[in-house]
């Protein structure tokens, strides 16, 4: 027999962006404790609104599953005497497991036999677990900011206000942060009464429906891209798909009412970011684009509630958004009044962060960097002024009426009024693609200016949060170092600029102490910047699909010269897969194994006599110097090849002669010969490391 099982938590309104890992939290560990309590069920459901957290077990078995273990005792020769006699550690271990001497039974363990004991353990009754259970998940599930209430220590999203809990028809009764569970529920804030009767766990979803819930946020999503798509289409117009913003709104309502809103046509000369950010992101609206892609006249807005009075909504909506627009248009006439450059002054007076100095100091430093990286990269002329150029406006933004009341178009507004001001398209471009990426999944610049003040940006905060001591630990990131990181390892990738980042750590480094900022010591914080950024790497190199030994074995050389240690990676993870790569990396094990704990010493020719040995250096020396060549040039497949023709003689020379011999300077020597042998097997990465 079997029943289902609902908890419903009831909560005020909990913040959207809490609700997906709670519903994955829920689903965990409800299964995991369900199969330690030995309790089947058909399905698990998760439901969640912003007032509720509710877990459904179709089809929950009624008893555990009875218990059968086998437990080991003694030896048999310490369980029984020379007559067969069950001795005192028998009859004890027979005691202690509940069960009778005479049941006791031998079974080997290694070929060693022991006695063991058969118990049964009877399966307790459903119910009788429940409130344990239920009690455990609710107390299990964790939160990024969670609130204590009342007198209370217990910590949830929101003060819980109800708690339903039912198997089959019965209450589960227990008590928790002073409430007694029942089988009372609530609807929709406005639209139902104060309480809700379930008669059943099965009848959870529909009971509630009644009540102008719709507990499956699935069921919720799919009611609004179906009302958004009609509502769209109405005025020839469609939504683009916008997960982020629709998974918010899923998580922000319990019954779903698309409305259609009007922009008013004065606003729509404004540029479309503009008018699309106060509606994404302040007032989470569904712009509305023609088929091909230009901004209509239109928003979309998920209301939660019916579709009573749906006319006074609408005009509440826009009434909203005229005001931000219209403060938008303002903004926009004003900040125009002044050309772009004549900003940056103002930016001395911005504090960027109290031990770093101000906006206008880090505009200086943006500017130093991105001039030592355009000319590590050979840039000179007009390629560099573009640059500079593009450094010394990329910050002007922050200060104008725009982005300091709508801080997400930094960026996007100062490429505007660049255009505006008569600067360069280069500069413009390269002043809005500066910040990117901004987040995961976000497009990478695609200019040259672009390119090379996002990596200077990016760098500057994070050698000046090193320096200052603050950097990422555990999930904790405040100042996003590992987004930027991300950042600058994805530019210098796509655009396959091959720089030493010590380098440029050094030189972002020198350009703080130049300003008089007073940072940690450079040898502090290079050794903990050169492993952030190689951490940054192995994550991409996953993310990749290459093996983490591959990635390990590349890194393990040094990670200065990202596109090398890409190349090396993908080089070995490309070889290690081949037949001939065995005898290759055995031929470099043992070569690695004997001179890893002894002195480098340098190879004397003149001591060479064996014909292997003589055989294996000319073969080095034949291909040195086009392997060399390969290595510079980062063709490690060239590098590999030139490097596995010497596999045969290096086999030749271990069944030739002894390596560890008693004459000191034979056994440098022929170390030394195995040493050049190691320098060129681990072309593709420190291989002894290889799982």
């Amino acid at each position: 027999m079997a029943n289902d099982f609902l908890l419903e938590i009831g909560t005020e309104e909990i913040p959207a962006k809490f609700s997906p890992g709670a519903m994955k939290q829920i689903e965990e560990q409800a299964s995991k404790r369900l199969a330690e309590l030995r309790l089947n069920y058909k399905e698990l459901q998760v439901y969640v609104t912003p007032r509720r957290l509710a877990l459904l077990v179709r089809e929950l078995q009624e008893k555990q599953e009875d218990l059968l273990t086998e437990v080991k005792g003694p030896a048999v020769k310490a369980a029984y005497d020379t007559n067969g006699s069950p001795t005192k550690a028998a009859q004890g271990f027979a005691k202690g497991q509940g069960v009778a001497v005479e049941d006791l039974f031998v079974q080997e363990v290694n070929a060693v036999p022991y006695v063991f004991a058969r118990k049964s353990e009877m399966g307790v009754g459903t119910p009788a677990l429940l409130p344990q259970f239920a009690q455990d998940l609710i107390q299990a599930l964790h939160f990024p900011k969670p609130m204590r209430w009342g007198d209370l220590d217990f910590r949830f999203a929101r003060p819980i206000r109800w708690i339903a809990a039912l198997f089959g028809t019965d209450v589960v009764n227990f008590e928790l942060v002073g409430l007694k569970s029942g089988r009372s529920s609530r609807g929709h804030r406005t639209l139902a009464g104060d309480e809700v009767v379930i008669g059943k766990a099965s009848d959870y979803p529909e009971t509630l429906r009644k009540a102008y819930v719709i507990v499956d946020p699935k069921e919720r999503k799919e009611a609004i891209q179906t009302q958004i798509k009609a509502l769209a289409e109405n005025v020839g117009g469609e939504v683009p798909d916008d997960e982020e913003l629709l998974e918010e709104v899923i998580h922000i309502v319990e019954y779903p009412t698309a409305l259609l809103g009007e922009v008013a046509a004065k606003y729509m000369h404004l540029p479309e970011a503009v008018i699309t950010t106060p509606m994404r992101e302040h007032q989470r609206y569904f712009p509305v684009r023609s088929n091909d892609g230009k901004l209509l006249p239109y928003f979309i807005t998920v209301r939660n509630g019916d579709a009573f009075a749906l006319d006074i909504v609408k005009a509440g909506n826009e009434k909203v958004l005229k005001a931000r627009l219209e403060d938008a248009a303002f903004y926009y006439r004003e900040d125009q009044k002044i050309p772009l450059s004549e900003l940056v002054a103002k930016l001395g007076k911005v504090v960027y962060h109290e031990k770093l100095g101000t906006v206008e100091q880090r505009v200086d430093r943006l500017r130093k960097v991105s001039r030592f990286i355009a000319e590590m990269l050979g840039f000179e002329g007009l390629r560099k002024e573009e640059i500079d150029r593009t450094a010394f406006l990329a910050k002007a933004d922050l200060v104008t009426l725009m982005v300091s009341d709508f801080p997400e178009l930094q960026g996007i507004m100062g490429a505007d009024y660049a255009r505006a001001s008569g600067e360069k398209p280069e500069v413009c471009q390269g002043i809005y693609e500066h910040y990117q990426p901004r987040f995961a999944g976000d497009g990478l610049p695609v200019s040259e200016a672009g390119r090379v003040v996002s990596i200077a940006d990016k760098l500057d905060a994070i050698v000046g949060a090193f320096g200052i001591g603050i950097q990422p630990t555990g999930s904790q990131d405040p100042y996003a170092l590992r987004r930027q990181a991300q950042g600058i390892v994805a530019i210098l990738l796509d655009s396959g600029w091959d720089f030493s980042l010590t380098e440029l750590l050094k030189e972002a480094y020198r350009v703080f102490e130049e300003q008089g900022t007073s940072l940690l010591p450079i040898d502090n914080i290079l050794l903990l910047l050169q492993d952030f950024f190689q951490q940054r790497l192995r994550f991409v190199l996953l993310e990749q699909g290459l093996r983490y030994d591959t990635v390990d074995a590349a890194l393990a050389q040094g990670g200065d010269l990202l596109n090398r240690v890409v190349k090396k990676a993908r080089t070995l993870s490309e070889k290690r897969t081949e037949e001939a790569f065995i005898p290759y990396s055995q031929a470099y094990t043992r070569c690695f194994n004997l001179t890893k704990k002894e002195p480098v010493q340098d190879l004397r020719v003149s001591l060479l006599a064996d014909e292997s040995e003589l055989a294996l250096e000319k073969g080095i020396a034949l291909r040195k110097e086009r392997f060399e060549k390969a290595q510079a040039e980062g063709t490690f497949e060239e590098a590999y090849k030139l490097a596995g023709e010497l596999v045969p003689l290096i086999e030749a020379l271990f069944q030739a002669v002894m390596i560890m011999v008693e004459d000191v300077d034979l056994k440098n020597n022929r170390l030394a010969l195995l040493g050049e042998c190691v320098k060129m097997l681990g072309c593709i990465g420190e291989l002894s490391i290889l799982a």
